[in-house]
């Protein structure tokens, strides 16, 4: 197994605090793995095997317990009176109206919930509504390359270059990597996202007022390549209808606006809004989607010559939201910002390039990070390393060992 150690002490941290542990992300980011890998921690910490029960909606053998009275008749039996239970649901998401039975467990004295979902929309509609203040929701992503360099012990610039090839799900990383066996593997992940999770997604809809549904997978794959072709560029629904547009397939905003939908709740996309810098204020232009995973990008546009620069920045999107920032992509007069990350009100500023050598790209990079007025950190980071420094407080750093750097 691999151990996400971070993931593992923020569960840890929320042990016997009465909300709902929520821990969401891409299918096979590792979400099963870490319950396991808790479950062991508990065992080991005094709390006895009756008081453990686990149910994973993916196995055959709970195919019963997809109808939520039932699931919720099986766990009250299991409750142990006098002490804690400890209720794991995995793919919590297949059970239709799950919100039910979770809710009525949420209630019950000496019950401490964990479930999971690989598909954002199992937060929305009525689970939001019954759960409002009663959930805390830990967002799990492939791994850091700090993650990748520890599991496959490899020098960090070789070791960095298969990361950009073949991304950080875990048991790429976990594998005797062969381009070949990666290619397979990520195929498996990303037909099963696309059909499955879309299918979750519809069972859940079915029952709500909204009843748009995703009907052509054919169509969602080919928004889906497009919008890893244009990963790092700005994008809206205009954008992607155009494009469908021209080559052929006219399809209307709303459906193109209901299939990009579909792809950020299966996360495989995630989205970066644009703020002014000055104001922090949100603008209504459009926005930039990153991919959760570079190897899946390399899946769906393979032998693609990509622009690295939008690589890196794909990373470093990633890099600080797996750091705990609210990321956006900032606007500073006619110029952008990468990235402008906010954390309990603090701001960091940051560039990212993958060459800073010739003296215009030096100084396009620069500019709009000496434009902003205000003390907070600002930093270029590059894979440049002639340029690193300090220029006027604007520190420029390798981006490499940036993200090895452990933030407290």
């Amino acid at each position: 197994m691999v151990e996400r150690k971070e993931y593992l002490k923020s569960l840890i941290r929320w042990k016997d605090e009465q909300v709902i542990k929520v821990v969401t992300g891409i299918r096979r980011c590792g979400k099963s793995t870490l319950l396991s890998q808790y479950r062991t921690w508990l065992s080991k910490n005094g709390v006895a095997e009756e008081q453990i029960v686990s149910i994973n909606f993916e196995e055959l053998e709970y195919e019963a317990l997809l109808d939520y009275k039932k699931l919720y008749a099986h766990l009250k039996e299991r409750l142990v009176p006098g002490k804690t239970t400890y209720i794991f649901l995995d793919e919590i998401q297949k059970v239709p109206d799950f919100e039910k039975a979770v809710d009525s467990l949420y209630v019950k004295p000496g019950v401490d919930l964990y479930i999971t979902g690989s598909n954002a929309y199992m937060l929305s509609g009525d689970l939001a509504t019954l759960l409002t203040g009663r959930y805390v929701e830990i967002k799990m992503l492939p791994l850091s390359f700090r993650e990748f360099l520890e599991i496959t012990g490899q020098e960090k610039m070789q070791g960095f270059a298969e990361y950009l090839r073949y991304g950080g799900m875990p048991y790429v990383a976990a594998m005797s990597r062969t381009a070949e066996k990666v290619e397979t593997y990520l195929e498996g992940i990303y037909n099963t996202v696309i059909v499955k999770d879309i299918e979750d997604r519809q069972a859940r809809k079915e029952s709500s007022p909204d009843k748009r549904r995703i009907t052509d997978i054919a169509l969602l794959k080919t928004i889906a390549r497009y919008l890893s072709s244009v990963v790092g560029s700005p994008v809206s629904i205009r954008n992607v209808a155009s494009y469908l547009t021209s080559a052929g397939r006219k399809v209307s905003p709303n459906t193109v606006s209901n299939y990009v939908e579909a792809l950020t709740e299966s996360y495989v996309f995630y989205p970066a809004e644009r703020i002014d810098v000055a104001g922090k204020q949100l603008l209504k232009a459009s926005r930039k989607l990153y991919i959760v995973d570079l190897g899946l990008r390399n899946h769906i546009l393979p032998r693609k010559a990509y622009d690295f620069g939008f690589s890196l920045e794909n990373i470093v999107f990633f890099e600080l939201v797996r750091r705990g920032y609210k990321v956006n992509i900032g606007r500073q007069g006619n110029a952008e910002v990468d990235f402008v990350a906010e954390k309990n009100g603090e701001y960091k500023y940051f560039q990212v390039t993958a060459d800073m050598s010739a003296k215009e790209t030096f100084e396009r990079e620069m500019r709009p990070l000496e434009s902003i007025r205000d003390n907070y950190e600002k930093m270029v980071l590059t894979t440049d390393v002639l340029v690193l420094g300090n220029y006027n407080g604007i520190r420029v750093k390798n981006l490499v060992d940036w993200l090895l750097e452990s933030e407290a």
